[in-house]
């Protein structure tokens, strides 16, 4: 990983957009941090796009999503995404059909379940009311779980046909091809009708764990807030840049790299 102030200003200047994970990441101690949504407003002024891919639930998503200065929440690791509306209010738009959500919600129910009953300490995240196309075991929030155990929930979503993340919080799980570059590729087409591919080096991306791998592999403008060092030997792909500054304050600080170079 590469000091931040070593990111080229030529990059920095040719963005667009900055795509962020939520927790841990504009968040500090589970609540955005002033400085994170000062850096949102200031990213809008400059004219630049602004969306949050969260492994959060789309109803714990719904009032930031209203207040914040972005252009979309993507809930649930890919799954859903949040519209704010010009006039107020919200649209809500999902990358799978009706039917298809219910069936699957049906089978996560049961995994979910199954993971409380089989896994010593493992219980569903308190945000789990609000989740409609994925399931999520609290392993850090206000639950402590081992590595063995998060390795276990893991395996058992896994062994159940479902795709499965950890995040800096919790262990996600859920059906379908979707997840954060997936959104980050459907909302890009929804909104602005582009493809992502086609533009990836004019779009930067912050996060701060395991989930954000994916992200930090294909985003060559990928940023990581201090405290993605607490996962570095667990990432399969690591940031390319790192702030040297954690949660809601390293957000501020990419931001501003990104802000400097206008």
């Amino acid at each position: 990983m590469i000091p931040l102030g070593e990111w080229p200003l030529a990059a920095r200047r040719a963005l667009v957009g900055v795509f962020t994970d939520i927790d841990d990441t504009l968040t500090t101690e589970g609540a955005i941090s002033a400085d994170a949504l000062a850096a949102l407003a200031d990213l809008r002024t400059a004219g630049l796009h602004r969306v949050a891919i969260t492994g959060r639930p789309v109803g714990w998503s719904e009032p930031f999503a209203n207040v914040w200065p972005v252009d979309a929440i993507v809930a649930e690791n890919g799954a859903v995404a949040l519209l704010p509306l010009p006039g107020g209010g919200l649209e809500k738009r999902y990358q799978q059909d009706a039917p298809t959500r219910e069936r699957n919600f049906a089978r996560m129910q049961s995994v979910l379940g199954r993971i409380e009953r089989e896994i010593p300490g493992a219980r569903r995240a308190a945000d789990s009311a609000g989740r409609e196309c994925d399931i999520a075991i609290d392993h850090s929030e206000f639950t402590q779980l081992g590595d063995a155990q998060i390795a276990a929930v893991v395996a058992l979503m896994q062994s159940e046909g479902m795709h499965a993340t950890v995040s800096s919080i919790h262990v996600n799980g859920w059906y379908g091809s979707h997840n954060k570059l997936e959104g980050a590729r459907w909302i890009v087409r929804e909104l602005w009708g582009r493809r992502l591919d086609d533009e990836m080096p004019r779009w930067a991306y912050v996060g701060d764990s395991t989930n954000d791998a994916l992200m930090f592999q294909h985003f060559d403008n990928s940023i990581g807030v201090a405290n993605v060092r607490r996962f570095e030997a667990a990432l399969s792909h690591l940031p390319r840049y790192v702030a040297s500054r954690e949660r809601g304050a390293g957000f501020a600080e990419a931001a501003a790299a990104v802000l400097r170079a206008r």
